[in-house]
């Protein structure tokens, strides 16, 4: 963490528990920040959780946005801004899996808010998971791929964890909660049978970015390659590496090479080039965008991949 984010802690646990004596009693949870008091707070960590939160909370819940629209939220820190929303919030909503670096110092911040992991449940997949047994998965966050929800199944968990958790704060909504978390979870059950069904017939070899899609790889029987040998996509690619991703694409005439919303397309424009291939975006949703959603994104991602391996 850097130097203006321990400043900003401590700024926030010396400053702010001051300041909020006047607005809370002691003996209760931090309450909303919202004009609307029936509302609960929830800070969402970046765009999937935003929008999983809003999708089961609806009306009675105030989704903030960590991450601001079209920053990339890979080892992003948040502001003294920031974590005074923190503060002031009944539930923060994370991805768990060292996805958000800057969790371990919420207690620092507000030790009464409640920090739900919506990774809990899922098996986690790390390179162990592909060099020793693909049947067994290895839950060992340190080396574990953190973009669980790009397989809907997993988002369904993540779907279920944040209701449970609204449902501990709101218990008198439960089932409001419970309804739309369930009508929310049947829709991503029917994405992933179009898209089980969709690739079902088509090539299995596709190159990726960076290492975002095994877990959507794993779900529908596909083999992810990628640019950057990495879950992290700001590292830049060697010049071994790119050689080995064209030899690759030329060997398995491969013909669409994927480049994601928030890196600059250069390099996958480069490969395409030598290899005359397309290049396409395959997101990973970290991104939000006003004009689209979770679904929508996913059934581009599904038009895309079926251009790259159905044609």
């Amino acid at each position: 963490m850097d130097e203006q984010t321990k400043v900003a802690i401590l700024a926030i646990t010396v400053i702010i528990p001051i300041l909020s004596l006047l607005v809370w009693n002691s003996d209760q949870a931090i309450i909303s920040a919202s004009s609307d008091s029936t509302q609960i707070t929830v800070i969402a960590s970046f765009y999937p959780l935003y929008e999983f939160t809003k999708q089961v909370g609806k009306e009675k819940v105030e989704v903030l946005l960590l991450v601001p629209p079209g920053v990339e939220p890979h080892d992003w820190e948040p502001t003294i801004t920031d974590l005074q929303k923190m503060h002031q919030s009944n539930l923060i909503v994370i991805n768990g899996i060292g996805f958000e670096n800057w969790v371990d110092d919420i207690d620092t911040v507000n030790s009464k808010v409640m920090v739900v992991n919506t990774s809990e449940g899922i098996s986690l997949i790390n390179d162990s998971f592909f060099q020793k047994d693909e049947n067994k998965h290895y839950d060992d966050y340190s080396l574990a791929d953190p973009h669980i929800w790009l397989n809907p199944l997993m988002a369904k968990i993540q779907v279920s964890n944040i209701a449970d958790a609204l449902l501990q704060i709101d218990p008198n909504n439960r089932i409001f909660y419970q309804e739309n978390a369930k009508s929310y979870i049947s829709k991503l059950e029917h994405l992933d049978e179009k898209i089980k069904n969709e690739l079902s017939t088509c090539k299995k070899d596709f190159i990726a970015f960076h290492k975002a899609f095994s877990y959507f790889a794993v779900q529908y029987e596909l083999n992810q390659h990628t640019i950057i040998n990495s879950n992290n996509p700001n590292i830049e690619p060697t010049s071994k590496t790119l050689e080995e991703i064209i030899n690759l694409a030329k060997n398995s005439g491969i013909n669409v090479i994927f480049t994601e919303e928030a890196v600059n397309a250069r390099t996958s424009e480069v490969i395409a080039t030598e290899i005359g291939a397309r290049v396409l975006v395959l997101s990973t949703m970290e991104i939000m965008n006003e004009n689209s959603n979770y679904i929508m994104k996913m059934e581009n991602n599904l038009s895309n991949l079926k251009e790259a391996l159905c044609t």
